[in-house]
């Protein structure tokens, strides 16, 4: 009896613990209109050129990348920054930590990749945590006219996040190809929602939200690719924002620089590479390289020091783009999360992070 009992303790708890996943897989796109794409080809979207999205068995532990690594953690608690004054003219970014991050041109703002969970899993109690706290709640956020997302994997995409600013604001959503049915399974409203194809904008509040290239791919499930991934050029008057998303390294940044850039920042994905996945994640080596090609001002690292989603040490990431600014010469910050950097005056940077590595 009670061996049976616990039996059916043990399920239940199963059952609460993956009670939300089936609406954290998100919706299917209507392949009739993906199709619109020319990426999308035999029901999925395709990269301009094909790129290995799964690590071969020899290269890739399932057990090391969940269990392995104390050095892929901060040795002490990574220093946080509160809000700061609202402002109303220049360019400034708020790096939340990982992939979000406030963009604010003039006093108007836009927020990509907002992930405010405690974990990125389709389920609240397994899958990879945070690392530190959330710098600000989204109370703190000021007036924003879009959200704009990358891509649909659960670092990028958060389902709870989508739903709470969903309420809190009216701000519209600006997505690639397909994510529209992800958020109207979340009830976001249809007229609230923007999906582009590569070079395909959106005008909103003075905004011009272009979708650009990016080499990855999509998917929330072991179905992938029914979705579209996109970088992202955010331009308000005079003033432009380059967002990466993540994507291995490619030619198209050139393109990207010749008919959107100059930039007056970059946010670049440097963190979460590995030889098993080399076409997907860019290294900081060649996150700088993208930079060059894209003519970017000021680059701002992302995409690192709040998830555990690589083989390589905690600050890794960081140490090596500090190293490669310092041998080219070229303009870098590296803000704490919750930091507002601005980017016409960036602080210097004073290698916050070591002591934590």
């Amino acid at each position: 009896m009670k061996k049976a009992l616990a039996g059916l303790l043990g399920l239940a708890g199963v059952a609460w613990a993956l009670r939300d996943v089936p609406r954290q897989l998100g919706g299917k796109p209507d392949p009739v209109e993906m199709a619109r794409s020319p990426r999308y080809r035999d029901g999925k979207f395709h990269n301009d050129k094909e790129v290995r999205t799964v690590p071969d068995r020899d290269s890739f532990s399932i057990r090391d990348f969940i269990f392995g690594g104390e050095d892929r953690k901060p040795s002490l608690a990574v220093p946080l920054v509160g809000p700061a004054a609202p402002v109303s003219e220049g360019v400034h970014i708020t790096w939340y930590g990982h992939a979000s991050a406030l963009i604010e041109i003039d006093g108007a703002a836009v927020l990509v990749d907002p992930v405010w969970s405690d974990r990125v899993s389709p389920s609240t109690r397994v899958g990879p945590k945070r690392l530190h706290p959330v710098p600000h709640q989204l109370s703190d956020l000021p007036g924003i006219s879009a959200v704009v997302i990358s891509h649909d994997h659960y670092d990028h995409l958060d389902m709870q996040t989508v739903q709470a600013l969903t309420t809190s604001t009216s701000a519209v959503f600006v997505v690639p190809l397909g994510l529209g049915a992800h958020l109207a399974r979340w009830d976001v409203p249809a007229a609230r929602i923007v999906e582009l194809d590569w070079d395909e904008s959106h005008s909103v509040d003075g905004f011009t939200l272009t979708c650009t290239a990016a080499q990855h791919f999509s998917g929330r499930s072991v179905q992938r690719n029914v979705t579209l991934w996109a970088s992202w050029v955010i331009k308000r008057g005079e003033r432009s924002v380059f967002y990466s998303g993540d994507t291995g390294y490619f030619e198209g940044y050139k393109k990207i620089g010749t008919e959107h850039g100059p930039f007056d920042a970059v946010l670049m994905q440097v963190g979460a590479y590995d030889q098993a996945w080399p076409d997907i994640h860019m290294t900081p080596e060649e996150g700088v390289r993208a930079f060059d090609d894209l003519g970017g001002g000021l680059l701002i690292p992302v995409h690192w020091a709040t998830f555990n989603l690589g083989f390589h040490p905690w600050g890794e990431p960081i140490d090596r783009i500090w190293r490669e600014a310092k041998a080219s010469g070229l303009k870098l910050a590296v803000p704490r999360p919750g930091e507002r950097v601005d980017v016409d005056a960036p602080n210097e940077v004073d290698g916050w992070w070591q002591a934590l590595a």
